[in-house]
């Protein structure tokens, strides 16, 4: 049943929608409060445990490689954390602190320049160039012409023969295996633990970063909350906010997903769904990206009169995150904190044990590990038939909550998670950020997807999505 402290809103009629107005009158209930790019300090602090952790295991000389990926993105945020370059490249860190940064760049067709991205702490910046007969119409293959760029570099520097230690991803595999061919009498480990392992606990400065990402998500629901009532389509809400977020200083408009339909089960992007009484809405943040670092919250929105099971599972969801985030503090096992989220799921019977192994989610594959059929059924989605299509599979394919977790690490993009759930017995140390997201989806029954981002403090936690409520949001149908 509906509690009765709803905002009211009167449908608007798709047909008269005055897109550019749905925001008027809208006021975030607080400050933005901006920060600007890191220091160079902080990237100097970056380097000297870098290069230290090079002296210890006997590199020369460490390459850091990000690819194109296409859309103006990459395929890590190495070279944006050692340097802040946020596109493509080759980055030479000689072990020896006399010795300069040299990148070499610019060899793919996704045109960035800076301001915004001017590698700190870079002396030289070599432009290999992009390369392919049919675009370019220069002969030649882009990763060839990087391998004998950066090669010819090591030998004129004396690094010919030299430990070279690799810090990249499944698209350097070419570049590096170009290298070796090049300099065959050079030895090559990789290296990504020399940053990874320096991703667990965030500066006094990154912190104030995420908190700052996680402010334009908050911005961006209220936003959302603004617009949202019978008539409006999800495109709107997206872009309410969308704008709300990217307005004040958001990177850009992708990494979150909004998901409507009558049972809360839904996670996408939008597609044209008109807003209707019965409705759950999702809006889940999975990346509000601000200065090259992210923060992830998740709210639920109910339209008008839902159902008692649905009403149980969002207040399930709801308490999931209350239980865990009581627990966070300093010293506390991650494993109590995940095992916490789960104890309402199994008080009212939704699950058995919070054992991550055995528990049942979303996307498991049958319990012999093979492939699981997603059901096919007509389902009757009429803002899509509309347009010419049926929804003809259920989704998800199994009830449980989406992972198997109640969340995991936020940070930069690419960075590999640590996880909260119950095989984690790490103990959370301050200045770790995480979010905490309960979530159940039981096909064509009930959905919910809530959380908040957290930080780890000296004497707790700091709620770093607070100006928001973490309980839905309810939007009367009339």
């Amino acid at each position: 049943m509906t509690p009765p402290n709803t905002v009211r809103s009167a449908p608007i009629p798709y047909s008269l929608a005055r897109f550019e107005r749905l925001l008027d009158g809208f006021e975030p209930t607080f400050e933005f409060e901006p920060v600007g790019p890191l220091p160079e300090s902080e990237f100097v602090d970056r380097l000297r445990r870098i290069r230290r952790e090079a002296v210890v295991a006997g590199h020369d000389v460490i390459l850091i490689h990000a690819d194109s990926i296409g859309s103006y993105k990459v395929s890590n945020s190495y070279l944006r954390y050692v340097c802040d370059w946020a596109r493509e490249g080759v980055l030479v860190v000689p072990t020896d602190d006399d010795r300069p940064l040299i990148m070499f760049s610019i060899f793919s067709s996704s045109v960035l320049l800076p301001p915004a991205g001017e590698p700190v702490l870079v002396e030289d910046i070599w432009q290999v160039g992009t390369w392919g007969r049919e675009t370019y119409n220069r002969p030649g293959k882009t990763v060839d012409k990087v391998v004998e760029a950066v090669a010819s570099f090591l030998e004129r520097e004396g690094f010919g023969v030299a430990q070279i230690g690799l810090i990249g991803d499944a698209t350097s595999v070419p570049y590096w295996n170009g290298l070796k061919t090049r300099l065959p009498k050079s030895s090559f480990a990789q290296s990504e633990t020399i940053i990874d392992r320096m991703q667990k606990i965030r500066s006094p400065r990154e912190q104030s970063v995420i908190r700052a990402a996680a402010q334009l998500a908050d911005i961006g629901i209220q936003a959302a909350y603004h617009v949202i009532r019978p008539g409006v389509t999800d495109y709107e809400i997206y872009a309410a906010f969308t704008y709300a977020q990217m307005s004040r200083g958001g990177e850009t408009g992708d990494g979150y997903q909004i998901g409507i339909n009558r049972y809360g089960t839904h996670c996408g992007k939008p597609y044209g769904h008109v807003v209707r009484d019965g409705d759950l809405i999702n809006l889940y943040i999975s990346a509000v990206i601000y200065q090259g670092y992210t923060a992830q919250i998740a709210r639920m929105i109910a339209v008008g009169d839902i159902t008692d099971k649905q009403e149980e599972v969002l207040q399930m969801c709801v308490e999931g995150v209350e239980k865990a985030a009581s627990l966070v503090r300093p010293g506390a096992l991650i494993s109590d904190v995940a095992n916490a989220s789960f104890e309402p799921y199994i008080a009212r019977g939704y699950l058995t044990s919070a054992d991550s192994r055995t528990m049942p989610y979303n996307w498991v594959s049958e319990d012999d590990g093979k492939p699981r059929l997603i059901p096919r059924k007509h389902v009757v989605d009429e803002d899509w038939e509309r347009q010419g299509r049926r929804l003809m599979h259920v989704y998800p394919a199994t009830l449980g909550p989406h992972n198997p977790n109640v969340g995991h690490s936020v940070s930069m993009q690419k960075f590999a998670n640590y996880n909260i759930q119950s095989n984690n017995h790490d103990r959370l140390e301050e200045g770790m950020t995480f979010v905490l997201h309960s979530q159940w989806l039981e096909p064509e029954v009930a959905g919910c997807n809530v959380g908040d981002c957290y930080l780890v403090t000296a004497d707790g936690a700091e709620n770093l999505s607070c100006h928001t409520p973490l309980a839905p949001h309810r939007v009367r149908a009339g």
